[in-house]
């Protein structure tokens, strides 16, 4: 497994090129794509291109930092100029973006090689994708980012843009056994990122490793209402001020596998040898509603996008979003409301944890993926969307049948860089034993 911060490195000390770390990753999509099915397509001449330019750049003394000559994968719902943003339908396949999303934008800036486009769910919702998890084809990815989480996994290309309204960085980060964050709601831009539900979509990443999660925050991260990130790559070397977490229980162990519930017990009890702190905490009983009145808003909110357009081509929706957007166009405005109220007192109620604990963690998902006719259940990553907390998931075990398990740090709002810190120290401690998809 190479890093992006390895592959800045050696990019740094002439060790390789942006070139040939853009061949090493279409070498990859050719070897494995056929069966895992990450990318709706690669622009191989447009990356080529753009990694001779970037090298150039380079030998004339210009460096742009960490993503300076490095393969991305864009999701599927992101703007990328002259690109077509299909959003997981047949009928947008080619509607070509004029401008590039703020994100994108902002990687282009940084030095990133946008590689392609990696497949979503339709509309980022929860119909299965084409995409299959790299760890056993017969076996979901996760939605909706299943093309970027698959892609990284296989060696594909370094890092990846997605994006979480429900579960979708976390998800599917987890099934396919990389990292991945989704910052505090309204960190980074959506402009230019087709919504699904506006009061909880979050834009995010994933990469290998923390630090590398690190790289790509800070280069999308940019001018908003939230206060500025810090140097990150800094911050995690430091290391966390006060490591002490709390495990939530209640909600999260009545839903988990016991073969997850095994591994968050075996991963406490070795974080606790690492001298730190895990005590245990219950949930709110509020925490019980977050289910019901997540979709409610999530199927609200995605009508109000797609009302239009889902009425004149019924045919271009599949069946779990038609039934999403239906449910929306039947909820009542008072509901709703009742909904949003419920968000907004949550939000409030979990931040007043962090009085306490830097930060809480609970299972990444609630075992191991399901078979591909299903994008996983979301119940341990929708709570987060709907509080707008920032979660870090990263592997921490590996099944005895060969699937990764993840674990979600949730830290309070705005406090990326203490989050991002403690999930480095935690990386450390789990020592996770990589393999590679063959």
């Amino acid at each position: 497994m190479q890093t992006i911060h390895d592959a800045a490195t050696a990019i740094r000390a002439g060790n390789i090129t942006p070139l040939q770390l853009v061949e090493q990753c279409l070498t990859r999509i050719d070897q494995l794509d056929d069966q895992v099915h990450a990318w709706v397509f690669v622009d191989r001449d447009g990356a080529r291109a753009e990694a001779k330019r970037l090298h150039d750049e380079f030998q004339c003394g210009y460096y742009r930092g960490p993503l300076h000559g490095i393969p991305i994968g864009v999701k599927d719902i992101f703007d990328v100029f002259d690109w077509p943003t299909a959003a997981g339908s047949k009928h947008w396949a080619n509607a070509i973006a004029r401008r590039d999303a703020v994100v994108v934008d902002r990687l282009r800036q940084a030095g990133a090689i946008l590689l392609g486009k990696t497949v979503t769910t339709a509309y980022a919702s929860f119909d299965p994708p084409i995409t299959r998890n790299p760890w056993n084809v017969e076996r979901t990815p996760g939605g909706s980012s299943s093309g970027s989480a698959a892609a990284i996994a296989c060696g594909m290309c370094f890092g990846a843009l997605a994006s979480q309204t429900g579960g979708s960085i976390t998800r599917p980060a987890s099934f396919c056994g990389v990292a991945g964050i989704k910052p505090s709601f309204g960190r980074i831009s959506v402009d230019g990122v087709v919504p699904l539900a506006a009061s909880m979509d979050h834009v995010g990443v994933m990469a290998n490793t923390v630090a590398d999660l690190a790289i790509l925050l800070e280069a999308i991260d940019g001018p908003s209402p939230c206060p500025a990130l810090p140097d990150l790559l800094r911050a995690i070397g430091e290391g966390p001020e006060f490591p002490d977490l709390a495990r939530l229980r209640g909600f999260f162990d009545e839903r988990a596998d016991p073969v997850m519930r095994n591994a968050m017990d075996a991963l406490c009890e070795k974080l606790r040898e690492g001298d730190m702190v895990v005590r245990d905490l219950s949930t709110p009983s509020e925490f019980h509603e977050v289910i019901p009145r997540h979709r409610t808003i999530m199927a609200v909110e995605a009508a109000a996008f797609h009302e239009s357009r889902f009425r004149r081509r019924p045919d271009d929706y599949p069946p779990r979003i038609t039934e999403l957007l239906q449910e929306g166009l039947k909820t009542s405005a008072p509901e709703y409301a009742r909904c949003r109220d419920h968000q907004r007192q949550l939000s409030e109620t979990m931040q007043n944890y962090f009085d306490d604990v830097s930060a809480l963690i609970t299972p990444a998902t609630l075992g191991a993926a399901p078979n591909a006719t299903t994008t996983g259940d979301p119940a341990c990553n929708s709570p987060w969307s709907y509080t707008g907390h920032p979660t870090v998931s990263l592997p921490m075990a590996w099944t005895d049948d060969g699937m990764p398990l993840c674990v979600q740090i949730i830290g309070p709002m705005y406090e990326e860089a203490e989050l991002l810190a403690l999930a480095a120290h935690i990386e450390r401690i789990i020592a996770f034993p990589r393999r590679e998809v063959s």
